[in-house]
């Protein structure tokens, strides 16, 4: 007997919404289908438009896990939040080795018809990500070609000041206050400086700060 799960979702608590609904459904879907049901998951009150709910996960962590081989649901958007992540969904669970079965749309990826749904529905999601990344690239390279420089924008940072006020007692805190820039690049900035550093450093001693941090510049 294939061991199946059930997963529920509503999305407010008013007006004596509840799950038993869908789970009556679903249990008798499962029954007439010959499937073990080894656990129920509900979400309740829980919006649709979320990526991560309580019982979501931890079906998705069981199911991550094999411990059932078959998901049964009452609609497919009481799973996913869009059309994308509904998509991921279904790439992940047949990764695991998990299919899904849908009770009111009729949607059942065991069968031989689902397959071929899902394979469809996998192949215009692949299209979408090829057609975003062309969309990415392109203004990349339209913006390159106006000259305009990409990634964040470098930060002078006077390596030589930052070291006398901390030598002098100044906190991370401080300093970062006073001169403006993280404490984290602050202490870039220190690092950076040579070891033996003259007692009285020249001011103009520069360290650049950018996405990945580049030595002192005199």
């Amino acid at each position: 007997m294939k061991k199946a799960a059930i997963y529920c979702r509503i999305s407010t608590l008013n007006h004596g919404q509840s799950v038993d609904l869908q789970l009556n459904d679903l249990r008798r879907l499962a029954e007439q289908r010959g499937f073990q049901i080894v656990k129920e998951y509900s979400d309740q009150g829980q919006s649709g438009a979320k990526n991560s709910r309580p019982a979501l996960d931890a079906m998705l962590a069981d199911a991550r896990r094999g411990k059932f081989q078959t998901l049964l649901i009452w609609k497919l958007d009481r799973l996913g939040r869009s059309t994308s992540h509904l998509i991921q969904l279904l790439e992940e669970f047949r990764a695991w080795g998990v299919e899904l079965v849908s009770f009111s749309e009729g949607l059942d990826f065991t069968t031989t018809s689902g397959k071929l749904f899902y394979t469809l529905i996998s192949a215009f999601a692949e299209f979408e990500r090829d057609c975003t990344r062309e969309r990415v690239r392109a203004g990349l390279r339209a913006a390159r070609a106006k000259g305009t420089r990409l990634g964040r924008p470098r930060i002078l940072v006077n390596a030589a000041q930052i070291a006398s006020l901390r030598a002098q007692g100044g906190s991370w805190a401080e300093i970062s206050a006073r001169t403006g820039v993280s404490k984290g690049t602050a202490q870039r900035a220190v690092r950076g400086l040579p070891k033996n550093l003259p007692e009285k450093a020249p001011v103009n001693a520069l360290f650049v700060a950018s996405p990945s941090a580049l030595p002192v510049c005199p």
